[in-house]
This record gives structure tokens, C-alpha cells and sequence, in this order.
């Protein structure tokens, strides 16, 4: 398949030789300001498309040619038949999403109307989960976009607890690929799939974690297929129970084009250290390189309180911050992660971060629990907080525009934040509230925002 490079970083030219998304490009990453009606062929990635999380398989959702930001505007609501928790897809003028209810559609980008629907199969319901908070449970991480096959992939939990990933014909809607991925260990209803697909040199990889609850067998795997459905490959984190994958962002690829994941915790609180609570390279073929964790890595595991729930953050090529549910901020030196107690620096007291940073050179834009927050890394890898703003954001935040956008999750609030301050810029409510950890997708002059009923396109972005 057709290899796409992935957009360097900036004056190191580290991404030059490395193919390693073939779904988002430089072009996609340097997208122009283009207007709302833009329709671009399907089959490849052009300027203005946003073909997997937060953009490319950096995950730091900066978007540096959106437009200027000017008055916000409610363009179209679309109702669809379920719950939108993966960040909206965008290639080729299409609107992509994928709903709790097992259904992906293609919306016309201008006017919300639907293209294409392909329901995959009836989800499972709450009821018949061992525990969980998704009612029913479907499609919860985001798709991937694949200019290579022209398609879109998504991975649906349907009735009986199996997962399956699917491969959509992204023109038509048509089913092309469906092969089940249950995780090799465990048991498949125990899992819940939540963090983002990602596509590397023509696979697809899948992280797992549990159900909200942490009830029953389940232990945390990156799983891995060829985009034609073959060749499974797998990695769990050596732990007896436990420590999941569920970051929203999934595997950032770094520079070496390796892939960058965190796991939750273990269910090990004493002893010998088990392999959870810590930030790994796995390599593409997933076996695991290196990693960090913290020294007191047990007793965040005996008390719930991991790395798991943000999504490493990479930062200037060579550093790497995390954070998690710890309320600490940890920084690593990419290609030396140090192992247990391996960190080159640490911030005290910040915040329970669940979701996916946004980058923009040295500065991290931190998805807090308490709301918005910005540290700053320095040359030396020492963090600083920039500011704390006061808004009731809680969702994963993009940039683009001269701002940083942040949803209100729970208020249905949609933000563009001042990204030296934190003061407000502007602000929309967008008619519903969304679910946990929601992110716009930010493209030319518009923001396209997962809602508990369906998508929300707002304008003046």
C-alpha cells in the first residue's frame, strides 16, 4: 500500500525517512484554511482532511493552518442513532463517525446530511456486561482512515461481548473487511475497546482495556492486524489482571516509529514490579522495548491511581510527559525511559488528567479533570506549570486558529481557549451533552464534535 511519511519535526527532519502513517500526511497536518463545501477524492489524504485521532500518529492535535478564529455558529446538528465517543473523522468532504449503537456514517461536511450509513451489528447491552457505564456498548474509540484501501476501519463490541474490526469502503459504505479481534487472553466480554485505532505501514493496531469497574478477566493487549485482516499479532502487559489500555489517543508513534502506549494499573500492590502503571515503547511488532514506572508504582495500583488515563504526550521530538490519575507529571527522555523510577523530572500536585494532551512546541496542553491546564517543558526537560484557566472543560483539546478548543463534556460547552493565558476567547453551546473525554475535530473554518445524540458542526472556527 501507498506510504504516506508522517510530518517532521520541526528542524531535527526525525519523520523523514520514517513511513510511518499511511493515513495522515503533512498534508493533512499542514491543512489550508479551505471552506466548508471543499470536496477532495477519497483514496488519498489532501490538505484539510483529518484521517485518525487528533490528526496524525503524533496525537498532538495541532492543527497549524486552521482559520482565524471569528464569531461561532451552530452550521448543523445531525442526529444519529447513538452515541459519537470517538472524535469525528474527516476526508474527502466527508464527515465520519461511528456510534455506541455499531453504526458508521458519512456526513456531507456542509450540511450535516447523511451519505452513506452501514450498520455493523446490534451492540451489547449494559444489562448483559459485568459491569461498565456505556449503555449500549458499540463503537467507543475512533476509526482510522486508510488511503490505501480507501477505507475507514472501526472496531464494534457486539452482542455476546466479541469485538470485530470492520473495514468500510469509505465511497459507499460498503463492508469490505470483517474479521473478529477478541484479545488472545482473557475473557472477550470483560474487555472494553476504547482507546484510538491506529494505522502503521499497513496495520492496524487495537489496544484493550476493561470495563468501567475493572470486573473480571481482563489484562491489558495491544492487538494487531494487516489491513487485509491477516497476520494477528499480539503484546499483554505482564500483570495477572488488569492494567489496561484505554488512553482515548491509543499509540503515539514516535520518531523511531515505534509505538508509544500507557497501561493502567495492575492488580500486583506489593512484590515484584508487574509490568502496569507505566509508559512503554512497544516496537511494530510489539514487543516491548522500553518503559517507565513510577517508584511507588504499587501503591497507585492498590489505590486506583495510574498513568493509564492520558495518552503519552511527546514533546519536541525527545521528551516525553505523562500524567494520568496520578497527580503527578512525569517526564521521560524518549529512547531512555528509565524503567521503575526512570523519570528526568516531575511536577507535584497537578491535576487527574483522563484523555489526550494537545502539543504545541515546548508547551502541553493537559487534559485535567479540574479543568484546562498548560505546563511547559524545558530545554532541559524540566516541566513548569503556564496556567490553570477556570472553565468547566474536562475534554481532550486540539489547537488551531490562535486557540485551544476544549469541550465541557458535561455542559455541552465547546471552548477556544487563549493558548498563553487560558482566558476565553469565545464560546458555543452545542445542544447536548457529549460523552466522556469528547474532542473536536478542527479543519478550515469549522469544529465537528461528538454529541450523546449525533454530531455537531460549528462554524466561525
Amino acid at each position: 500500500m501507498r506510504s504516506v511519511v508522517l510530518r517532521a519535526v520541526a528542524a531535527s527532519g526525525l519523520f523523514a525517512a520514517c513511513a510511518a502513517f499511511a493515513g495522515a500526511s503533512s498534508a493533512a497536518h499542514a491543512a489550508a484554511a479551505a471552506p466548508a463545501a471543499t470536496t477532495a477524492p477519497l483514496g488519498q489524504v489532501t490538505a484539510g482532511d483529518w484521517p485518525t485521532y487528533h490528526l496524525d500518529n503524533l496525537r498532538d492535535g495541532n492543527q497549524t493552518k486552521l482559520s482565524p478564529l471569528t464569531t461561532l455558529s451552530l452550521n448543523w446538528t445531525a442526529p444519529l442513532d447513538g452515541a459519537v465517543y470517538g472524535q469525528p473523522l474527516l476526508v474527502g468532504g466527508r464527515v465520519f463517525a461511528a456510534t455506541e449503537n455499531d453504526t458508521v456514517y458519512a456526513l456531507n461536511r456542509s450540511t450535516g446530511a447523511v451519505i452513506w450509513s452501514a450498520h455493523l451489528g446490534s451492540p451489547e447491552p449494559l444489562s448483559s456486561l459485568p459491569c461498565g457505564d456505556i449503555d449500549p456498548l458499540g463503537i467507543t474509540s475512533t476509526m482510522v482512515y486508510d488511503p490505501g484501501t480507501n477505507r475507514v476501519y472501526a472496531l464494534a463490541e457486539l452482542v455476546g461481548g466479541t469485538h470485530t474490526l470492520f473495514g468500510i469502503n469509505a465511497g459507499t459504505g460498503t463492508v469490505e473487511l470483517q474479521t473478529p479481534l477478541d484479545p488472545p487472553k482473557g475473557t472477550a466480554i470483560a474487555f472494553q475497546q476504547r482507546a484510538a485505532l491506529t494505522l502503521l505501514n499497513g496495520r492496524i493496531y487495537v489496544p484493550y482495556g476493561g470495563l468501567y469497574g475493572d470486573c473480571g478477566n481482563y489484562i491489558g493487549q495491544v492487538v494487531s492486524v494487516a489491513t487485509d485482516g491477516t497476520g494477528e499479532t499480539s503484546y499483554a502487559v505482564p500483570t495477572t489482571r488488569e492494567g489496561a489500555f484505554w488512553e482515548t489517543g491509543g499509540a503515539v508513534v514516535d520518531p523511531n516509529g515505534n509505538l508509544l502506549v500507557a497501561s493502567g494499573n495492575g492488580e500486583a500492590t506489593s512484590g515484584t514490579y508487574d509490568g502496569s502503571d507505566s509508559v512503554m515503547e512497544l516496537s511494530p511488532s510489539l514487543q516491548r522495548l522500553d518503559f517507565f514506572a513510577p517508584t511507588d508504582w504499587a501503591t497507585q495500583n492498590g489505590g486506583d491511581a495510574d498513568l493509564g488515563a492520558m495518552t503519552p504526550a511527546l514533546v519536541g521530538g525527545q521528551y516525553i510527559y505523562a500524567d494520568g490519575k496520578t497527580n503527578t507529571g512525569y517526564v521521560l527522555r524518549l529512547g531512555a525511559l528509565g524503567g521503575v523510577g526512570g523519570q528526568i523530572a516531575e511536577l507535584p500536585n497537578t491535576c487527574q488528567t483522563f484523555g489526550t494532551a494537545a502539543i504545541a512546541g515546548n508547551t502541553v496542553y493537559v487534559p485535567c479533570a479540574s479543568g484546562p491546564q498548560a505546563v511547559t517543558i524545558g530545554s532541559d526537560g524540566t516541566p513548569s506549570l503556564l496556567w490553570k484557566s477556570t472553565v468547566p472543560a474536562e475534554g481532550s483539546p486540539v489547537i488551531g486558529g490562535g486557540a485551544v478548543w476544549w469541550v465541557d463534556y458535561f455542559g455541552g460547552e465547546l471552548y477556544a481557549l487563549d493558548p498563553a493565558t487560558g482566558a476565553t476567547k469565545a464560546q458555543i453551546y452545542l445542544g447536548s451533552a457529549c460523552p466522556t473525554f469528547t474532542s473536536p475535530t478542527v479543519v478550515g473554518n469549522q469544529a465537528f464534535v461528538g454529541t450523546k445524540t449525533g454530531v455537531v458542526a460549528v462554524g466561525g472556527v
